[in-house]
């Protein structure tokens, strides 16, 4: 008789856990809600308002998406039964390594089913804008940050997700001085939120001809990118708006003309910019949106009920709040200092193998609430 003990423990668990996500996701009314989208849909003034049909329509997608996911799910489940029940009765072993395979591969994808149930923020649904700055120390801390554009660049490309670059600073040297991407697909900006802080690195500086270790610093900021229904009122005259001539790699990359524009919100001390499309009038439409996000998240973090009740200078982020180091020598190991989650193979996670750190974060702020 073949011991199937692990398999039908395993089998309850997943009841449960579907059982627990169903609840969470709150099933039936993501189908009331799509039945409700699809009728404003069908009516003669659905694109009228043409922020407001859009944001339906991703809505819709969003929602239809997290259903099919739940019910492929169920499904699977099921089928996982019916092979146990398979080789219960006919006691085939030769099933058993079948079995071994589906209940890993039911593991993985209730775990992500459960991740996305924590994605429960008003706009963790959202795209993302993700900005790197590097810290004091020259050439060392700008190669710092352009490791970790690389690195968010190939977790993103992981993902499926598509990368816009918005704005970019170089140094003449080497690294980056700043830089500003978009990251668009489900979730961005919830799995994304908690990558918001300091980054330390420790290493042999490749800068260093003595080849001292050296400690670097860069600051990543996350925003989500606002729908425009979303948006709050701003007074035109607390704006300082400066266009430059866009940065580029050389030759035709260059634009020649002055299309860049940075924004600074002037009561705040906000500033941001964009020089990613060739057109100032759209770069400026962008770099709004960018002001838009970043004044509703410092509004809701100082509890405030108006963008005029807000006053005094934001930075980027705040240096002393280190979240994560990566130490490539004396030693290899990435850890976050939060969720004291730690990963050997440094190599690994600067080739974008982030979701360990994302989902254990998701996690933690679950239980943190």
């Amino acid at each position: 008789m073949i011991d199937l003990y692990e398999f039908t423990e395993k089998l309850k668990k997943f009841k449960i856990i579907l059982e627990e996500v169903g609840v969470s996701l709150d099933i039936p009314k993501l189908k009331e809600d799509n039945a409700d989208f699809e009728n404003f849909m069908q009516s003669p003034e659905f694109w009228n308002d043409t922020a407001k049909a859009q944001q339906i329509s991703q809505n819709l997608k969003y929602n239809s998406d997290t259903l099919k996911q739940y019910e492929d799910m169920v499904s699977q489940v099921e089928d996982f039964e019916l092979l146990l029940d398979l080789v219960k009765e006919e006691d085939d072993e030769s099933q058993v390594q079948e079995l071994n395979k589906e209940m890993k591969s039911i593991d993985k994808l209730l775990e992500a089913m459960k991740l996305k149930t924590l994605l429960n923020g008003e706009y963790d649904h959202n795209n993302a804008i993700l900005s790197i700055h590097s810290g004091a120390g020259g050439t060392e801390a700008q190669d710092w940050a352009e490791m970790l554009l690389r690195m968010y660049n190939r977790w993103a490309e992981s993902h499926g997700y598509k990368i816009s670059m918005l704005d970019i600073l170089k140094d003449t040297e080497a690294g980056i001085k700043s830089v500003t991407i978009l990251i668009t697909g489900d979730n961005v900006y919830g799995y994304l939120k908690g990558e918001k802080g300091v980054h330390r690195l420790v290493r042999i500086s490749p800068f260093d001809s003595n080849n001292r270790r050296h400690t670097s610093f860069a600051s990543v900021d996350v925003m989500p990118e606002i729908a425009d229904t979303d948006k709050i009122d701003i007074n035109e005259s607390d704006l300082r708006i400066d266009t430059f001539r866009s940065s580029g790699a050389g030759g035709q990359s260059v634009n020649t003309t002055d299309s860049a524009v940075r924004i600074t919100h002037i009561p705040t001390g906000v500033v941001v910019s964009c020089q990613n499309e060739r057109s100032q009038h759209k770069n400026k439409e962008f770099a709004m949106k960018m002001l838009q996000a970043k004044l509703i998240e410092i509004k809701e973090t100082e509890h405030k009920e108006k963008i005029e009740d807000i006053q005094g200078k934001y930075n980027q982020i705040a240096w002393g709040s280190q979240i994560r180091s990566y130490v490539f020598h004396p030693y290899s190991l990435v850890k976050d200092h939060r969720t004291n989650t730690e990963i050997a193979n440094t190599q690994s996670v600067m080739d974008g193998n982030l979701d360990v750190f994302i989902n254990e974060y998701l996690k933690y702020k679950s239980i943190c609430k």
